[in-house]
């Protein structure tokens, strides 16, 4: 059984053929996964509990106030994680994400996109969630918060990781898992798949990111979990064992990361 750590199931690109997305993930041998949700999207939120959970029993939710809309909050940044801790309890979440910060696009203030993330990583705190973590060209801060506001009782994931090898030992110092994306089969994706081989095997996530960045061979197209596979054939390649091992070991750690009382039975019982 293969999990999909990262995916957008309540996205519109999925409006018309979600049966078929769920029955092409069983059958390459995906079991479950984990949808990320905006807390702030009510559609979104409201597809999960009444499209998707019944759909995919073994699809479970994690739900944050993305970077991208940090500017919404500007004038208090709290509500954002009030927003977070409603669609939370709405999804029986296992995890508050994707949070974090974005100076790429920089579509909110940088000191804006902090306050929401630092609100939210104290929500997390506060809820004894595992958080999922968006950090694009912002990874010293995105660590100084985690550090500050985490407090080493937040634990989490490196979500889509594309970082250097110093960003993935400082996560791995924070105690986070790190989650590689179709990214990793990209041709030029090299550096990135030397980074990957050296993280031990107890921190390794694998992911989608569905309906985005859909790997090799599948590249250019829309993105769903079925696919999580070819990631996870490349990663086993570059820690040079089969995908049956690192499968069953990718499972035992999202158990870690979710903790006993809230870790999917599909991925409890692996």
């Amino acid at each position: 059984m293969i999990v999909d750590s990262h995916c957008h199931l309540a996205d519109a690109a999925f409006a018309g053929d979600r049966e078929a997305v769920v029955a092409r993930a069983r059958a390459a041998g995906v079991s479950a996964a984990i949808c990320i949700l905006a807390a702030d999207a009510d559609a979104e939120v409201a597809a999960a509990r009444e499209v998707l959970r019944p759909l995919w029993p073994e699809l479970w939710f994690a739900t944050g106030v993305h970077p991208h809309g940090a500017g919404a909050y500007a004038d208090e940044p709290s509500r954002a994680a009030d927003r977070a801790r409603e669609a939370a309890a709405a999804v029986s979440a296992v995890a508050l994400g994707e949070i974090g910060l974005d100076y790429h696009y920089d579509f909110a203030p940088t000191d804006v996109q902090q306050q929401v993330f630092a609100a939210q990583v104290g929500l997390a705190g506060e809820l004894g969630l595992p958080v999922v973590i968006h950090t694009r060209e912002a990874s010293a801060d995105t660590e100084a918060i985690l550090r500050e506001v985490g407090a080493g009782r937040v634990r989490g994931v490196m979500h889509c990781f594309t970082g250097t090898a110093d960003d993935a030992r400082r996560a791995l110092d924070l105690g986070f898992w790190i989650s590689w994306s179709g990214i990793l089969t990209f041709p030029r994706a090299a550096d990135l798949r030397a980074v990957a081989a050296a993280v031990p095997l107890d921190r390794l996530l694998i992911e989608t990111d569905a309906p985005y960045l859909a790997p090799v061979p599948h590249r250019g197209q829309r993105n769903e979990p079925a696919y999580v596979v070819e990631t996870l054939r490349v990663l086993a390649g570059l820690h040079q064992c089969s995908v049956e091992t690192l499968a069953q070991q990718i499972r035992e750690n999202l158990a870690a990361l979710l903790g006993s009382s809230t870790a999917p039975v599909a991925v409890r019982g692996a």
